[in-house]
């Protein structure tokens, strides 16, 4: 049962520190980011097992994990704000051309970073190229070019 209860308790803790994190951290990783994810997974692996280094108690901390990652995929079907919640939702930082600078911000989102995404996946160089540039809810940015006629 404590191995159950580990395994619970890292995982809610795993994700509220990632949502406070914010998406930024999940848009690209760096070699510092790598790093920090290293030794963040044996952190959270010696926190999982303990002193039990069984297979059985590794089993149980697996089948522990997926099963709660299952409920809270079921749990967001049915209570959408719960999604919300969770994920987010996805966010605007630049309209018609336009920065956005509060949102941007709260997002730890530079104009660099999306004009970054902007070259490499659309191949425009300046934000008025930029309709919308939306934050996704898996930290990527999404562009949508302004049409030229």
């Amino acid at each position: 049962m404590e191995t159950v209860l580990r395994a619970a308790s890292i995982y809610l803790v795993l994700m509220i520190v990632l949502k406070i994190a914010g998406r930024r951290t999940l848009l690209e990783m760096t070699s510092f980011d790598l790093v920090l994810l290293l030794i963040i997974s044996e952190a959270t692996q010696q926190a999982l097992l303990g002193d039990d280094f069984s297979v059985t108690g590794a089993s149980l901390t697996i089948i522990t994990l997926i099963t709660i990652d299952i409920a809270f995929g079921r749990l967001k079907d049915w209570f959408p704000r719960l999604e919300l919640l969770i994920d987010g939702s996805a966010l605007i930082l630049v309209e018609h051309g336009k920065l956005l600078p509060q949102r941007a911000r709260r997002a730890g989102i530079s104009a660099e970073d999306i004009l970054h995404t902007a070259r490499s996946t659309q191949g425009l160089e300046r934000l008025d190229q930029i309709k919308f540039a939306i934050l996704e809810k898996n930290g990527k940015i999404s562009i949508i070019p302004t049409r030229t006629q």
